[in-house]
């Protein structure tokens, strides 16, 4: 048995201090001193010429203050009707030391999901995107409606020892679990509907681009400055064709398909490339050599090596491997701890690519504590598997008016989906919480009509995309492209999840030009990845990037810790 709800499927992050907690006002946050955070022992309430919120000073990042606070918006931004009812919205600001006569610019930043917190991403690696893209910014991280801090939560369980209770469901065979699958999602989508009372059906992508002015309208800035990764390029999406007047500088990292999302029942374009990631990992193993990549000793050619690790981690779906460790830690290592995992996250995350072979080497030889250390102990239950659902369920086709109605029916348009990728049964747990899902769409958005309609936006966005990404491909970077008029697409020339799976000084100018100068390509631009990013070890790619500059090492410093951070997987 297993929690689906807990499961991180296509999506991003570790724990902060700022995990599932309400930001109040508080002049402390626990000190780590690995991220450079030291207490800030300043009480007061501060406030800046032309906003209408008061910040927190809440401590300090590599010598910058970051600044807390709360907003309260609106339950629904798009009724006429008022209503007492409201979400509070946690805010943090890493504020930038530079003086300036002019107020600097705030980015708001998306991490991605949905799901995924931005108090947590601008805590977590928030000094890093500073060096990314100098100090002539502030940015600012927000917990959208529903998660993590945001009150009320998007939450399917009252307590955590129902969660613990309830939220186990088989779902690993798509064919001998679906019949319990089928009534467990039944129940799961009743239980959210009643656990988040009037306030659910409003826990959705156009409500928070909503959220995003009230922001903006507290912070006394007119233009949206935006960095949006995964989800966040939805999020950026939709909000670029509701507000495109107040679209001044918008980046999209890792371009999901916003018309599959809201108006078709299957993402069908999602896994375009997850293959490709796959392949590209077992044909730059072989290239790097046995020495750089344990993978290579058993094998000399990809094909030979691709043929094998199927074969053998296939043997698994029937014949899973016991490991003991001792007698407090010892359980049983399927395929799908593998595949699901392991395999998939690292697909996200080049930077992991050589402990991944090293673990599967490992397995094939015959040694599988490793991989069950890794990737066959259940990880924890969070809430932020609920809010993945909750807020993509809200956005897209859901419930049984858009679906078939019979399990068997359901399983007959499934199949052949996930028969398109590898990786594509990963997603089998959501698509019938999707079938199942009664809380209604209360909003009304609609994707600007392809190949019709082009969104006119006060300035245009800037696009960043892999060439390979697992979950976001390139093709639906381009379809984004061609619906927002002016934008342009900046590619690096790599695999990962986003930009930042691998550092490229290219696309880190490309940025700095966008925000500070409003600077795009002429047309489309592809960027080279820095340093063969593959395969080598943090030692290796730190002793290369000290012979750069100051400047650029401190750009590649950060392009490093970013890649070995990741963004995502978040889970469907």
């Amino acid at each position: 048995m297993k929690r689906v709800t807990a499961k991180q499927p296509l999506s991003r992050l570790p724990p902060s201090p700022f995990v599932n907690t309400h930001i109040v006002a508080s002049s402390s946050v626990a000190q780590d001193d690995s991220l450079g955070i030291t207490p800030s022992s300043i009480p007061s309430p501060v406030t800046y010429p032309g906003e209408r919120i008061s910040w927190i000073p809440c401590g300090t990042l590599n010598n910058e203050l970051l600044e807390c606070t709360n907003l309260s918006v609106p339950i629904d931004h798009f009724s006429e009707r008022s209503s007492d009812k409201t979400f509070t919205i946690p805010l943090i600001r890493l504020r930038s030391n530079r003086t300036s006569d002019t107020p600097l610019p705030n980015i708001l930043l998306n991490p991605g999901g949905p799901g995924g917190s931005g108090t947590q991403f601008v805590y977590r690696l928030g000094a890093k995107l500073r060096d990314v893209l100098g100090d002539g910014v502030h940015l600012i991280g927000f917990d959208p409606r529903g998660v993590n801090g945001s009150i009320p939560r998007a939450s399917c369980y009252k307590t955590p020892e129902l969660r613990e209770r309830l939220g186990f469901v088989r779902d690993k065979k798509v064919v001998e679990d679906s019949g319990e699958l089928w009534a467990w999602s039944q129940n799961f989508a009743k239980a959210c509907q009643e656990t988040m009372g009037p306030h659910g059906k409003y826990i959705n992508t156009p409500q928070t681009a909503a959220d995003m002015n009230s922001i903006l309208d507290a912070l006394g800035q007119r233009g949206l400055w935006y960095w949006g990764f995964s989800y966040g390029t939805l999020l950026g999406q939709t909000y670029a064709a509701l507000f495109p007047e107040r679209t001044e500088r918008v980046v999209i990292d890792g371009v999901a398909n916003q018309w599959d999302w809201y108006e078709s029942r299957l993402d069908k374009e999602m896994m375009t490339d997850t293959d490709a990631v796959w392949n590209g990992f077992i044909e730059e193993c072989i290239k790097a050599g046995k020495w750089k990549c344990d993978l290579a000793q058993l094998a000399s050619t990809k094909e030979e090596l691709a043929d094998m690790l199927l074969r053998e981690i296939g043997k698994l779906r029937d014949d899973p491997v016991p490991v003991y460790v001792n007698a407090e830690k010892y359980g049983v290592l399927d395929y799908w701890d593998i595949l699901y995992g392991g395999i998939f996250p690292a697909l996200y995350k080049p930077a992991s690519w050589s402990r991944l072979a090293s673990n599967l080497a490992a397995l094939l030889k015959g040694n599988a504590t490793p991989a069950f250390l890794e990737y066959g102990q259940k990880s924890p239950f969070d809430l932020e598997g609920e809010a993945f659902k909750v807020i993509s369920l809200n956005d897209g086709l859901s419930g049984p008016a858009h679906w078939p109605n019979t399990r068997k029916a359901l399983l007959d348009e499934l199949i052949p989906f996930f028969n398109q990728s590898l990786f594509s049964e990963d997603a089998f747990d959501f698509y019938f919480s999707k079938q199942a899902w009664t809380i209604p769409r209360t909003h009304t958005y609609s994707p600007p009509k392809r190949g019709v309609s082009v969104v006119q936006t006060a300035h245009p966005i800037l696009i960043l995309s892999t060439t390979y990404d697992p979950v976001c491909p390139l093709m639906s970077a381009r379809a984004a492209s061609q619906a927002y008029a002016g934008s342009r697409i900046v590619e690096v020339k790599g695999y990962g999840h986003c930009s930042t799976a691998v550092p490229s000084r290219c696309v880190a100018n490309h940025v700095r030009e966008y925000f500070y100068e409003g600077k795009l390509p002429k047309e489309d631009v592809q960027c080279e990845a820095d340093g063969s990013p593959y395969f080598k070890t943090m030692e290796e790619q730190v002793a290369a990037a000290e012979a750069l500059d100051e400047e650029d090492r401190r750009i590649r410093f950060a392009q490093l810790a970013l890649a070995e951070e990741g963004i995502g997987p978040w889970r469907r």
